[in-house]
């Protein structure tokens, strides 16, 4: 069963993990469908039936997105508002349709690992930023999977950097 990956990034030409990442993630259409929001919904209207269409058609979501503010690009959390919706999401005897998907995120941070510390200057592990999509994703019953991050991008984009972090998110992708 492949995987879906929706890629939420404002700008992935420009963009140097996300778009690496994608780019790697072309090369096995066996494995990953890939689904970027920015690119199907540039006017941010999101056409909630075939979203929920595609999620139920997958037993393994990874939402990938670089940190914005300490959470996900606005497009992201627009569709978490309008597709994880009461009577299909949740709450209903015909809701609960993420019910058992394994769900995970995959996220880019510009920030050091070390600076996401409760002793630092941003207070918070990445964990606990993430938390919401946690409850989230624990609300609508669905089995939410630790997060695959890559820290350090402001510091260090450099090639070899970025290269390092394709083995681990392939890694990280396999082992859902």
């Amino acid at each position: 069963m492949k995987t879906l990956v929706i890629i939420t990034h404002p700008n992935i030409e420009e963009s140097v993990v996300n778009r690496r990442w994608l780019e790697e993630l072309t090369k096995y259409p066996d494995k990953y469908v890939i689904h970027q929001l920015h690119k199907v919904y540039s006017d941010e209207k999101i056409n909630v039936k075939a979203e929920q269409g595609l999620v139920e058609q997958y037993d393994k979501i990874v939402f990938q997105f670089p940190v914005f503010w300490y959470s996900c690009p606005s497009l992201l959390k627009k569709w978490i508002d309008e597709v994880l919706i009461s009577g299909w999401a949740y709450g209903s005897k015909s809701g609960y349709k993420v019910a058992g998907k394994k769900i995970a995120l995959a996220v880019s941070a510009g920030l050091e690992e070390y600076e996401y510390g409760p002793e630092e200057q941003y207070k918070y592990t990445m964990e606990e930023l993430l938390r919401p999509f946690e409850l989230t994703f624990e609300y609508v019953k669905a089995d939410y999977k630790p997060f695959f991050a890559f820290y350090g991008i402001d510091q260090n984009a450099s090639k070899e950097w970025i290269e390092q972090s394709v083995p681990s998110y392939l890694d990280f992708l396999e082992s859902l």
